[in-house]
């Protein structure tokens, strides 16, 4: 049995902002590679170390093809994506007298995007129970400028920041944590935040003093 609840989200539209509610699953957690390999023993007669060895295979051989510069697509499971980046302590290329060679570059990312199939499965296994009758909404613990002092805090302390920790810093809920964060990266000089990367692997790190200006 899987828990969910609903959280509303503001669309910006043409007639203005309307309020919407969307589904989201409460996660139970995050299930490891033992138990998922204890798991995945139900459906094979391999046992618990070759389980383990195959996805240990699996990930050098991704790593191989994507390091060749392949996407890969696993009939049943989706699409490995390799996405780019510069390394840390170099700015980036512009059309002035910087450039950036491959030792400047690093893999930042792998994106995946499922198969159907997968998502199929995984609807046809799926049990839902709504958890409470209310409503989620982002937490009013902090105003904006609390809430940007403690972005800046923490990225000082840890050198950079991802959108879930924000939400748990603040209390936000994922939309409204996201649009704060990118309207602050708008304005790194004023902000001192800046964004790093893109899509789930996205950061938030110190703007340099000079950037934006």
């Amino acid at each position: 049995m899987a828990n969910y609840d609903m959280q509303e989200r503001v669309l910006h539209t043409s007639q203005g902002e309307i309020t919407v509610r969307y589904p989201r699953l409460l996660l139970e957690g995050r299930m490891e590679t033992d138990d998922f390999v204890r798991l995945a023993t139900r459906y094979t007669t391999f046992g618990v170390p070759e389980l383990k060895g195959v996805i240990g295979l699996l990930g050098e051989a991704l790593a191989e093809a994507m390091g060749q510069g392949y996407s890969v697509h696993l009939d049943g499971l989706g699409t490995f994506t390799p996405a780019l980046r510069l390394r840390p302590g170099f700015e980036r290329e512009d059309q002035g007298e910087t450039r950036r060679n491959a030792r400047a570059i690093r893999v930042g990312n792998v994106s995946f995007r499922p198969d159907r199939d997968l998502l199929r499965a995984t609807d046809s296994r799926l049990t839902l129970a709504r958890q409470g009758g209310r409503l989620r909404r982002s937490s009013t613990q902090y105003t904006e400028a609390e809430r940007l002092d403690i972005a800046r805090t923490f990225i000082a302390r840890r050198g950079e920041m991802s959108l879930l920790q924000y939400q748990a810093l603040t209390g936000l809920l994922k939309d409204k944590a996201s649009r704060e964060l990118r309207r602050w990266e708008r304005s790194p000089h004023e902000t001192g935040i800046r964004g790093q990367g893109r899509g789930a692997g996205k950061r938030w790190v110190a703007a340099a003093a000079e950037e934006g200006t």
